[in-house]
């Protein structure tokens, strides 16, 4: 592959992971939360409750995940509480108003999805996801090997 037809689409992906994120910030914003608080609430109903497994799942540092959780706690999203087999350990989970705003932040993403490749067949916009999925592979792979 020529370096400049890799740089270009490198480019592509870049300003469109950019446009996603707008999109999506601006279609939660009706809900009160951006895509990662939605991305946070949407993992912790799937049944994670641990803040570092949180940060895990979402590709974030512990101390983002830390202000992430207060930001969502302050909106009275989700609350803290001591684990229950270690006091020492937090347990997050959903409070009313986080489990009633949550079956809508999933359509939310879907929305987004679906109007940013309007237009595309869905065999290519596979590709696209096999071609994403390996290049990330393989760079993990290198960071791996590297770290």
């Amino acid at each position: 592959m020529e370096n400049a037809t890799a740089v270009r689409t490198a480019s592509l992906l870049h300003a469109s992971a950019r446009e996603l994120s707008r999109s999506l910030d601006r279609e939660l914003a009706t809900h009160g939360v951006t895509a990662q608080q939605a991305a946070l609430l949407i993992n912790l109903a799937g049944g994670e409750n641990s803040p570092k497994r949180l940060a895990t799942a979402l590709d974030i540092d512990t101390g983002g995940a830390t202000r992430l959780i207060d930001r969502l706690e302050a909106k009275d999203l989700l609350r803290r509480r001591p684990g229950v087999e270690d006091r020492r350990a937090v347990v997050l989970e959903l409070t009313e108003s986080g489990r009633e705003l949550t079956p809508m932040l999933t359509p939310a993403f879907a929305a987004v999805a679906a109007s940013f490749f309007l237009g595309s067949a869905d065999a290519e916009v596979r590709g696209v996801g096999h071609l994403l999925k390996r290049a990330l592979m393989s760079r993990q792979a290198e960071d791996r090997s590297a770290g």
